[in-house]
């Protein structure tokens, strides 16, 4: 029996430290796709094969450094450090958040005030998930920005109620948040079973040219570069040669000058 219980905790450990890992909603941020006191389960597994975080996806990640200021941190007694230990229970030390992954690196996302969120272009419809009554920006319009690559831009679905990426421009990342400080995504309410839901992407974030925008923009760029590139590159020996024939011109002018003083 101590046996089998050994391999138990260290199944337990092995899943919660690859596999997945059980969660605590503790605010209304996320609402009303995940309420307070929720539990979900967090997909750590794909990260490890170099997934990285997608536009509509909900996200579990490390507080980025200042997020949580001032949050107070529970102290847990011997039992409730065991059990998360194991990943049977979230930890109360670890200070991490939970949001919505709304543009990912590379993005330019921006919301004025009256309007809708927009990524790259295209408007969001954010009714299947924003919570009802809330709008997608009033209370902190923001942007446009664009999101370095190798971050996300996130934001609560509970907008008037959520300190997400709009509210921490002035720290370092500029409300953006590195993709290695994500622990992964969440998949699926797992209690209570009463609220037993999955958490897909929301239809939205698969619109046609929402990526594409983002890839035109980039092919945009690039276009211009290769014009300028090609001109640089006809131009320079016309210029070199030019500055060639100057130059010589000037060492004679000034080698006549010199011999007539």
């Amino acid at each position: 029996m101590p046996l089998l219980i050994g391999i138990a905790l260290l199944l337990a450990l092995l899943i919660k430290t690859f596999l997945v890992q059980a969660f605590s909603i503790p605010s209304d941020s996320m609402m009303n796709t995940l309420q307070r006191g929720d539990r979900v389960l967090v997909d750590k597994l794909t990260p490890w094969f170099g997934s990285e975080p997608e536009r509509g996806e909900v996200v579990v990640f490390h507080d980025p450094g200042g997020w949580l200021e001032g949050e107070p941190t529970p102290e847990p007694n011997v039992m409730q450090k065991f059990l998360s230990f194991i990943g049977l229970m979230p930890s109360a030390e670890e200070k991490d958040l939970i949001k919505r992954v709304i543009a990912v690196g590379g993005d330019t996302v921006s919301c004025k005030k009256g309007g809708k969120v927009v990524v790259n272009g295209k408007t969001l419809d954010e009714t299947s998930y924003i919570h009802p009554g809330s709008t997608p920006c009033d209370d902190e319009p923001f942007g446009p920005i664009k999101v370095p690559e190798g971050r996300i831009w996130v934001m609560g679905d509970n907008r008037q109620n959520s300190l997400d990426s709009r509210y921490h421009q002035e720290l370092p990342g500029s409300g953006t948040v590195a993709n290695d400080q994500v622990v992964g995504r969440a998949v699926v309410v797992a209690w209570p079973v009463t609220r037993w839901s999955t958490l897909p992407v929301p239809d939205t974030f698969d619109q046609p040219g929402l990526n594409a925008a983002g890839a035109a923009a980039a092919a945009g760029v690039a276009q211009l570069a290769g014009p300028g590139a090609l001109g640089l590159a006809t131009a320079l020996p016309v210029v070199l040669w030019r500055r060639r024939r100057r130059d010589a011109g000037a060492d004679v002018r000034g080698g006549g000058r010199g011999d007539g003083a």
